[in-house]
């Protein structure tokens, strides 16, 4: 079972939370920034949900200082503030994602749970689709007795599309992440890479990268 830490300084927030997470998952519940850390200290913690607006040490500070020791843990954070210049404080200081109140928490549990399932990828390394493999250690995809080794661009693009299924990857999100950087004229470098892997993929059943016309790509699997 995964352990959320719910850090919310209302308490009747920090009640209902909990109530409607804990037969699902462990609860650990802090009223602030610092009793967060002060909690987050003690280990066993698979991700965090964060209120912005806290006394003492708000939101935004608290995934920042996560950040800046180098934890990875997933954050989700829950807040009124619904403005795009809020949404873009809150990504820019390290969160994964950004719901906005009042909880809708059966969507809640949906993303805590892509978000769990993208940090057990990105610790084990790997993906497995059926038969598919596909191995981060060795750059390699491997299914059955068939393996292609692939260089590390292509496959840190694959990983990356695999890594979220069914979701639309923008051709700058995926510079930034694959290329480190994020530019319009470099675009083509996308298109040349995507080709390069369905031809590599062709006739694989598995999955399958689509072309999201105008917007990026998404990788679907295939039941």
């Amino acid at each position: 079972m995964a352990n959320i830490l719910v850090v919310e300084d209302d308490e009747n927030m920090r009640i209902l939370l909990n109530a409607r997470l804990k037969n699902r998952y462990g609860v650990a519940l802090a009223k602030d920034g610092a009793a967060a850390l002060a909690r987050f200290e003690k280990g066993g913690i698979d991700l965090v949900i964060t209120d912005v607006m806290m006394p003492a040490m708000d939101g935004y500070t608290l995934v920042e200082l996560l950040r800046s020791r180098g934890e990875t843990v997933p954050v989700i954070m829950l807040t009124a503030k619904d403005a795009m210049s809020d949404k873009h404080r809150g990504f820019s200081a390290g969160t994964d994602d950004y719901m906005t109140k009042p909880v809708n928490f059966e969507e809640l549990v949906w993303r805590i749970d892509a978000l769990l399932r993208r940090s057990k990828i990105a610790n084990e390394g790997r993906i497995v689709i059926g038969d598919v493999i596909v191995d981060r250690e060795t750059y390699s995809v491997k299914r059955g007795e068939e393996v292609v080794e692939l260089p590390s661009k292509e496959f840190k693009l694959l990983f990356l599309l695999l890594s979220y299924p069914n979701k639309i990857l923008t051709k700058e999100n995926i510079l930034d992440t694959v290329w480190g950087y994020c530019c319009e004229s470099e675009e083509n470098t996308v298109r040349t890479h995507i080709n390069r892997l369905r031809n590599k993929f062709e006739g694989w059943h598995e999955f399958e990268i689509v072309t999201m016309r105008g917007i990026g790509y998404k990788a679907v699997i295939k039941k």
